[in-house]
């Protein structure tokens, strides 16, 4: 099999704030990536590790809408609640992802959990928006929690380290995470000198983010904050850790469907926009107070 050719590496500059518990670049969509480039993962917002000073108001996102897409949020360092229109809500520590289905729609809130603000620290998260088929877009909305128990982990020979799979699978290890299209989403936590080569379909829209660390792939150097994008030729992925890293990948195939985005709603017409707005103004998407 052919190395997966790099189309290009982007750093994690120019970042911004979303509400006052989030410093994140947004790597995609960008100027650079259009929103149907990495299909179907719509978005992706990196809160690079930050130090937050301790606070008794706890910082964060107050209750907005969403519809006709999931939220997929991971946390390496501090720890964040989520409470929704649907009733649930739970705190996410490192290591722990929430994976939230606003589907039909649905109200949330996220903040840095009330603990972690009274004593601040280290925050570290990543959230991926990932579309929804037009087929799928009036779902339930759901609430996955997946914790250490849960997720799927393929361990290196010689303790060099494994691979957390999320959504997907790698190599024989399944992720727990439901999902309505085909995809993999997997951290690899590699020690300094662990070398690991696996196959990604050519098919698959693909991007790695570099958590923390430095490595190898494909022969490119890429330190702590880059994202490589993969171009869609080519199915070997080789990796080689120059000091232990930690590596967030992502593949999965294309929804070829037409998408229209408004702030918080992304559907496939203007129409189905002007109705998710009527519906969220109408009270359809439930109660959730601030």
């Amino acid at each position: 099999m052919a190395l997966r050719k790099i189309q290009r590496k982007i750093n994690s500059d120019q970042p911004h704030m979303v509400g006052d518990g989030f410093r994140v670049h947004t790597f995609f969509p960008s100027e650079s990536i259009s929103i149907k480039r990495l299909s179907p993962f719509l978005l992706m917002d990196y809160n690079a590790p930050i130090e937050f000073a301790p606070r008794e108001e706890h910082r964060g996102v107050g209750v907005h809408p969403h519809r006709g897409f999931e939220t997929v949020t991971i946390v390496y360092s501090g720890s964040v609640a989520h409470y929704d229109s649907a009733g649930n809500s739970g705190v996410l520590h490192p290591g722990e992802v929430q994976w939230m289905t606003a589907g039909s729609g649905i109200l949330h809130k996220e903040y840095h959990e009330k603990e972690f603000s009274r004593r601040g620290g280290l925050f570290h998260v990543v959230q991926l928006w990932v579309n929804l088929p037009s087929a799928d877009k009036g779902a339930q909305p759901k609430y996955q929690k997946l914790t250490h128990e849960n997720l799927g982990y393929y361990n290196l020979p010689h303790k060099m380290g494994k691979v957390e799979v999320i959504a997907g699978q790698f190599k024989d290890v399944k992720g727990p995470a439901h999902t309505y299209t085909k995809m993999n989403l997997m951290n690899f936590k590699l020690e300094k000198g662990a070398e690991i080569s696996f196959e990604s379909n050519e098919r698959l829209n693909t991007a790695a983010l570099i958590i923390e660390g430095q490595a190898y792939i494909n022969g490119n150097s890429a330190d702590s904050g880059n994202l490589i994008l993969f171009e869609n030729i080519g199915e070997t992925i080789d990796i080689k850790a120059i000091e232990s890293s930690t590596i967030l990948f992502l593949s999965g195939n294309p929804i070829d469907e037409k998408i229209a985005v408004y702030g918080p709603f992304v559907m496939n017409t203007h129409e189905e926009l002007e109705l998710a707005l009527k519906d969220y103004n109408a009270g359809k998407y439930g109660i959730l107070k601030e």
